[in-house]
C-alpha cells in the first residue's frame, strides 16, 4: 500500500461508511477508537505524518466490526489489497 494523500482519504471515506468519526487531536496520548456516549469515534494524533496515521487508521480498522459487503466497491477494494499485503 503507498502511503499518500489519496490513501488516506479513502480509509477515510471507508471510517465514514461504518459510521465512525476520526478526530486528528493533539496531545501527548496512543491513537485508538472508542465508543463514548453511543458516538463511534476513531482518535489520531494531530502530530503523525501520513504514513502513521495510515497505519493507525488500519490498526484501529482491524478491531473493528462491520460487513465489508455494506461498504462501497472502492472501500471493498481497498481492504482487499490491504489484506494481500
Amino acid at each position: 500500500m503507498r502511503y499518500t494523500q489519496t490513501t488516506l482519504k479513502k480509509i477515510e471515506e471507508l471510517f465514514s461508511e461504518i459510521d465512525y468519526t476520526i478526530r486528528y487531536e493533539k496531545g501527548n496520548f496512543q491513537s485508538g477508537s472508542c465508543l463514548v456516549e453511543n458516538r463511534r469515534i476513531a482518535v489520531v494524533n494531530r502530530f503523525f505524518d501520513t504514513e502513521a496515521r495510515i497505519n493507525c487508521l488500519m490498526e484501529i480498522l482491524a478491531t473493528l466490526e462491520f460487513q465489508p459487503e455494506t461498504l462501497s466497491e472502492k472501500s471493498q477494494e481497498l481492504i482487499e489489497k490491504w489484506k494481500r499485503e
